[in-house]
């Protein structure tokens, strides 16, 4: 990997916002002034559900009850129903979902209108890498913060930069987002702190010296480790490193 171009992606993905006082708050500086870098600009927009394996489905067919049923998502990203083959749900929105079953069923029924509601989600996983004394891919319970994750995997290293701590999301249109927070600020005083509420796969990475060692975690770790079914990609410079659905 040329590592000019990965520093230049990442460091200008994660600049924090112009000026001195942006910069003491943690907000990121919007991507929009990098056209050349892979990363959209940060939105703490909530973003239509997709489904994931593990999630629970209820399916309902009012024109035919016997076809009533809960699913669950299965670790392919599908769901099996009666009457039709394996269907997949991961990555999709309850109303994508609804669309491939009436379709699914249009052979089999007159006119077929299928509702799909969320019965419960499935763990809330997220990636915790870099300078912590426990990397990997943590299923966390209930709602969780960068820092908590943080702790959940053991805690900061001594060599851990603490105020640059990277954050990566999925964000609209399926293209990662990314930001920085200092966490040692958070550690210090709960006041103004910005501990960054956490999302389902997002990734969590402390660096040890900048943030550029971010992309050689995407490259080399969440390429191994990422489930099959989290359909997106990230791009670092010039390289592309993504997972796809079966």
């Amino acid at each position: 990997m040329d590592r000019r171009l990965l520093l230049t992606a990442v460091v200008a993905a994660t600049l924090l916002a112009a000026g001195p006082r942006a910069e003491a708050r943690g907000a990121p500086r919007e991507t929009g002034d990098f056209p050349d870098i892979g990363y959209a600009t940060w939105t703490d927009a909530e973003p239509e559900y997709r489904f994931y394996p593990g999630d629970e489905l209820d399916i309902t067919v009012p024109s035919a009850s016997e076809l009533n049923r809960s699913v669950t998502v299965q670790p392919d990203g599908r769901i099996a129903m009666p009457l039709i083959g394996p269907v997949m749900a991961a990555d999709r929105s309850i109303a994508v979902l609804e669309a491939t079953l009436e379709q699914a069923y249009a052979s089999q029924l007159r006119d077929p209108v299928v509702s799909v509601a969320l019965k419960a989600a499935g763990p809330l996983k997220v990636f915790v890498g870099g300078e912590v004394d426990k990397p990997g891919v943590y299923d966390l319970p209930g709602d969780i913060d960068a820092l908590r994750a943080i702790i959940l995997a053991g805690g900061f290293k001594v060599s851990a930069r603490q105020t640059q701590v990277v954050v990566i999301r999925r964000g609209p249109g399926g293209r990662a987002m990314m930001r920085t927070v200092d966490l040692k600020h958070a550690l210090k005083t709960a006041a103004g702190a910005d501990l960054v509420p956490l999302r389902r796969f997002d990734i969590v990475y402390v660096p040890r010296s900048n943030v550029a060692e971010a992309g050689l975690f995407i490259q080399q770790y969440i390429r191994d480790l990422v489930p099959g079914q989290v359909g997106f990609s990230y791009s670092v410079g010039s390289q592309a490193v993504g997972t796809a659905i079966p």
